[in-house]
């Protein structure tokens, strides 16, 4: 079995309203295989996300104007998606849309 894997996710930029205001450290443990951003995002709609999925998530991916921080580096220098999760990892989403 896989050492339980613990990243932390954080929200900001007004995605913490679609998760009332969470930010949570999770642990993945007796997870099959390495864990990926793509196999967060599953968890995370089906887990944390509380209201309009659509503003979230588009499709398999982050919904555009979303911006993905792991680590503090932005994860298109990272491989987006592709990048495995570490333990200790920090992943941020930072909604960059606003109403007007």
């Amino acid at each position: 079995m896989a050492a339980p894997l613990c990243v932390e996710v954080e929200f900001g930029g007004g995605a913490e309203l679609l998760f009332d205001g969470v930010k949570k450290q999770v642990t993945f443990s007796g997870q099959e295989g390495p864990w990926d951003i793509q196999n967060l995002l599953v968890w995370i709609k089906k887990n944390l996300l509380k209201k309009q999925p659509e503003l979230f998530i588009q499709g398999d991916s982050m919904r555009p104007g979303i911006l993905v921080l792991i680590n503090d580096s932005d994860w298109e220098q990272l491989g987006e998606l592709d990048y495995q999760l570490w333990d200790q990892d920090s992943i941020l989403f930072i909604s960059t849309l606003h109403g007007g």
